[in-house]
């Protein structure tokens, strides 16, 4: 079985990195804005997460992930030019439905923290 890429690190690790790189780049080219930068930076990245869990909490039985026909967690087999996770024939239109639905509400969140803020 096929372990999927950086399966040891914690879930949206890769995020942490560049947001590390960010507030080095700020500190470096204005450090008198690194509190407004920390303070705008925290507001999104926590409304994204509250979009996320908003939307699992209003949909428990509506996760995308639950369209596909392999558990994801457990890595692929697929050939070099297939889908990587294929969807349940029959609930294509369910599982876009889906994943639009958590990108909306997420970015909903996002936005109206980043406007008020």
């Amino acid at each position: 079985m096929i372990k999927p890429r950086f399966a040891h690190w914690p879930r949206l690790t890769d995020w942490v990195l560049v947001l590390l790189v960010l507030v080095v780049l700020v500190v470096l080219i204005a450090p008198h804005q690194l509190p407004v930068s920390l303070y705008k930076l925290s507001l999104v990245a926590l409304a994204g997460v509250a979009g996320y869990y908003l939307d699992r909490s209003m949909f428990p039985y509506a996760r995308p992930d639950g369209y596909l026909c392999v558990d994801w967690r457990r890595g692929t087999l697929e050939p070099e030019y297939a889908a990587d996770y294929e969807v349940v024939h029959g609930c294509e239109l369910a599982f876009v439905a889906a994943m639009l639905r958590r990108a909306v509400i997420v970015a909903a969140a996002m936005i109206a923290i980043g406007l008020g803020a």
